[in-house]
């Protein structure tokens, strides 16, 4: 009988073989303690759009993203929704200070994750110091980008804004090993409004401008700085 992709199924690929164990919490593990983490993980796939887990409900898992990107947002008691942030893979996910998850993650396009159970992860690392320091790293860097998110939204000018989001997306695939100059964008741009606290309308227009302006090309699937100088100031403005 076929798993639904909601349960998930056992670890098929070793931890130790995982293509971003290095970006990951498993880059802490020796290969006895990767194998044990085998043995708690499990291998789940979401659809693009497909929900990964949402606010309110409670935080029974945690999440490593191995592959795809996933939409961070928190909805507003009106009911706008506005995006916090984007993760990549080697993120770690889920883990709240109350029992409840704060935030919803969504699929933006294909994604696989290692799911862990919260309570044998707690059991797992309670006795392993290198690995909460790595934590502990992870969450100081999620910190990071949330006040940089924070420092983003509070630019007046819609292309300081953007030009922000383009260079700080380029510089966290850099860190994937994507460094170049063509960047994708698997996200829509309503979800990139979303992220800068604009509307869809501005946002087109600003990268109509930008482009326009000689400062990117605007491509299928993302853009491409055509003046990274020009891009930075404007971002560092």
């Amino acid at each position: 009988m076929k798993i639904s992709l909601a349960e998930g199924e056992p670890n098929e690929q070793a931890c130790a073989d995982c293509a971003v164990r290095s970006l990951s919490i498993c880059a802490a593990l020796d290969r006895t303690e990767l194998r044990e983490l085998d043995h708690l993980g499990r291998h789940v796939h979401f659809r693009p759009r497909e929900t990964v887990f949402a606010q309110g409900e409670l935080t029974e898992s945690f999440y490593n993203l191995r592959e795809g990107v996933m939409r961070l947002y928190k909805l507003l008691p009106d009911g706008r929704r506005q995006i916090v942030g984007f993760a990549l893979p080697g993120d770690f996910l889920g883990m709240a200070t109350s029992a409840r998850h704060g935030i919803s993650a969504d699929a933006v396009g294909p994604v696989a994750v290692c799911r862990f159970s919260r309570s044998s992860f707690a059991r797992f690392i309670e006795d392993k110091p290198h690995l909460l320091r790595r934590v502990n790293e992870l969450l100081v860097r999620e910190l990071s980008q949330a006040q940089d998110h924070t420092v983003l939204l509070g630019r007046r000018l819609a292309e300081e804004k953007v030009a922000s989001f383009l260079i700080g997306w380029r510089d966290r695939l850099a860190r994937l090993g994507e460094a170049t100059n063509r960047v994708p964008l698997p996200m829509g741009r309503q979800d990139v409004a979303d992220f800068l606290g604009l509307t869809i309308e501005t946002v087109s227009r600003t990268f109509t401008k930008l482009e326009r302006d000689g400062l990117i090309e605007i491509l299928p699937g993302g853009i491409c700085l055509t003046d990274l100088e020009r891009v930075e100031a404007l971002a560092a403005a």
